[in-house]
């Protein structure tokens, strides 16, 4: 049995990962018919249904951060787990990105934390990624700087300029655990902030989640 995962429901090979729990249900309930709950341990909601399609799939909220993403993915890996595509919220380094917009990540660096540097760049899955880029008809393509902190905070510690189009709190870590555990994985993330404070609302944010998520049904 996985350390922080209690399943109650099959765990399909093929996942989409998310960090909030609201939306893996509203991801779930969006792209698979009569989803069923396969995890509610620690407050990872995690849920397994067929798409239209037939397909059977499971999204998984994986929690805040690199080491919570690392620990739920490294669990579902243990549960047959063998391909998936993280769809995320971030925020623009670059100010050519606006609100809402979609990014398919190049590669990740990790930071960890004020004072620490840029780690090793970490590629997703090929792919994946290229037959997302396909599916996403005119969303960037560029590189995400994970961080441990958030981006304003971060900037606030005098840290040397982050080298990436978006910055959030686990890509990093999800695309070099899967990459350990030979688990196939790619991420898509959505503007929710943009480097000046701007917020995404909720209903946007939630209609590029959405978009997003049907690409990565479409991919896996």
């Amino acid at each position: 049995m996985p350390s922080r995962l209690r399943p109650v429901a099959p765990v399909a090979a093929d996942a989409v990962l998310v960090g909030d729990p609201g939306r893996s249900l509203l991801l779930a309930q969006e792209l698979t018919e009569q989803p069923k709950m396969s995890n509610h341990a620690r407050g990872l909601w995690g849920y397994f249904g067929l798409t239209p399609a037939g397909h059977e799939l499971t999204v998984q909220a994986t929690g805040m951060g690199g080491p919570s993403a690392a620990l739920v993915l490294a669990d579902l890996h243990e549960l047959g787990v063998r391909r998936a595509v993280r769809i995320g919220s971030c925020t623009a380094v670059s100010p050519e990105l606006g609100l809402g917009e979609l990014v398919v990540i190049a590669e990740a660096h990790a930071w960890g934390g004020p004072g620490t540097g840029e780690g090793a760049a970490v590629s997703p899955d090929q792919e994946l990624t290229a037959a997302l880029r396909l599916q996403l008809d005119g969303a960037r393509f560029g590189s995400v700087a994970s961080l441990d902190i958030p981006l304003a905070d971060h900037l606030d510690t005098g840290a040397p300029e982050l080298h990436a189009e978006v910055a959030d709190m686990q890509t990093a870590a999800l695309l070099s655990r899967g990459a350990q555990l030979g688990v196939a994985l790619a991420a898509v993330l959505a503007v929710n902030e943009t480097r000046a404070g701007e917020r995404l609302d909720d209903k946007a944010m939630e209609a590029a989640a959405k978009r997003a998520g049907h690409a990565a049904v479409a991919v896996l």
